[in-house]
């Protein structure tokens, strides 16, 4: 009994020491736009950072389009990227008066599902599928009517157990959530008549997916709270029975518009969802000749459960900008989801000139893992991260340094001691800018470590193990 005891007291004490349990990262990367893995800062800290603008990908003109055409999705399949979008056009919404000498609005039409392919993610073709007539034709990328049509959302299912001819799913219905499945992504159907969900409001862009982490499918979609526009998160083991919604958690960030969420599993972290939801400045109108209240950017947050939220970036990441078009409701949307478009390179595809005869998508680019980074300037300064168990031989970074700036990696014990050979001064100093810098930890397989990463004029981006 004297033994328990005392082996207890050594453990109640390691742990004490120790400041909680390690983290297991296995080998999954861990990109750096929450807290996560960090216990202590000193003279660096969490920085997010604005994307490249990159060219437009389409303009909403065709005929079927038009200027309210809004509520995007692109998925990357294998090959091809996928994009699907609302075809609309009410000419109420634009200030004819500040329209350009030329210019004019596409005519009122019914709402519309449309689909677009690219090779790249950077060239979109409408292909003419003929499924759908318009205007008296069927030559057009039209692949949905009268049905769900206002706010269709699908996503690739990566289930397992789902059947071929529902390998893709959607959500869509502005009162209620109804699904919908295809074998192919562009011919779809519905699943039941009855709606899936029906404790929201959904009257903007609604998200479901399946997550092959938690194994099940979830949904984040939009509600009103205390009159603010917020999301609820669901799941669901077969995607015709859902759980009741749970209000989202946004700490001690305050209370804001939200109009959309535009969540999706990071590609590369699946088990962190990226979310770039549409911030509705409602009291605020710059244009007098527009009809309607209200500015409209994109801001971005992270959360690793669906529920509770992280929100310490509450600048905005894509603002409306030098455009006077763009200052207007509800313009400056974000399509899910984020997609690599290169090996180096990730994108997000936002709806600009909402409202307007030019109303288009446009594709924002940055490095791999570049949405937010540890950042320490010219004075330089330190990151010391929490206690880690890993698998792999290897410490894989992201970083950029500028010319005279500099990374350096001390490897500790459980107790804040360097471990030898991984002391602060035997660490290489790394400079330059690299998506993938490898470092040996063979002999440490099995070891419960610290990372302390000393940095001057510095991005690290994401580690991981390999």
């Amino acid at each position: 009994m004297h033994a328990y005891l005392l082996l207890l007291t050594l453990v109640s004490t390691q742990f004490a020491l120790a400041g909680g349990p390690a983290i297991h990262m296995g080998n999954r990367l861990e990109p750096f736009v929450d807290g996560y893995l960090i216990d202590s800062m000193k003279g660096v800290s969490l920085r997010m950072h604005a994307p490249r603008e990159e060219a437009a990908g389409i303009v909403f003109n065709k005929p079927w389009e038009g200027n309210t055409s809004t509520y995007c999705t692109v998925i990357k399949d294998d090959s091809v990227y996928r994009l699907y979008y609302r075809g609309s056009s009410d000419p109420a919404y634009t200030p004819m008066p500040l329209l350009r000498p030329g210019e004019t609005v596409v005519p009122a039409h019914k709402e519309v599902t449309c689909y677009a392919e690219s090779k790249d993610g950077i060239t979109w073709t409408r292909p003419a599928l003929g499924l759908v007539e318009f205007q008296g034709s069927r030559a057009n990328n039209i692949i949905l009517a009268e049905t769900a049509v206002h706010n269709f959302a699908p996503f690739k299912d990566s289930n397992p157990a789902a059947t071929a001819e529902a390998r893709y799913k959607a959500v869509g219905g502005s009162g209620k959530l109804f699904a919908y499945q295809s074998a192919d992504g562009v011919h779809w159907k519905k699943m039941r008549e009855e709606p899936i969900i029906t404790d929201g409001a959904f009257d903007s862009l609604n998200i479901a997916f399946y997550d092959a982490v938690r194994g099940e499918y979830v949904a984040v979609y939009r509600d009103f709270r205390y009159g603010i526009r917020t999301v609820k998160f669901a799941s669901s083991k077969d995607f015709m029975n859902w759980t009741a919604g749970v209000w989202a958690d946004y700490g001690s960030a305050p209370l804001e518009q939200l109009y959309t969420n535009a969540t999706s599993p990071y590609f590369r972290a699946p088990h962190i969802y990226f979310a770039f939801p549409k911030r509705f400045v409602q009291q605020r109108t710059p244009l007098a000749e527009a009809p309607g209240k209200g500015v409209s950017e994109t801001v971005f947050m992270t959360s690793r459960d669906g529920i509770h939220w992280d929100r310490r970036f509450m600048e905005a990441l894509i603002r409306p900008g030098r455009e006077p078009r763009n200052w207007i409701h509800r313009s400056t949307m974000a399509a899910p989801s984020l997609v690599p478009t290169a090996a180096d390179e990730m994108s997000l595809y936002v709806d600009r000139d909402y409202n307007w005869p030019t109303n288009r998508l446009v594709r924002y680019s940055w490095r791999t893992d570049g949405l937010a980074s540890v950042h320490a300037d010219a004075s330089g300064g330190e990151m010391l991260t929490k206690l880690l168990t890993f698998d792999g031989t290897k410490l894989v970074l992201n970083y950029a340094t500028s010319a005279a700036g500099s990374i350096r990696v001390e490897i500790q014990d459980e107790r804040g001691n360097p471990l030898p050979a991984f002391a602060l001064d035997e660490a290489k100093v790394l400079f330059g800018d690299k998506i993938e810098e490898t470092i040996s930890v063979k002999s440490l397989k099995g070891a419960t470590i610290r990372l302390r990463f000393v940095m001057k004029d510095a991005d690290l981006y994401s580690i991981a193990f390999r």
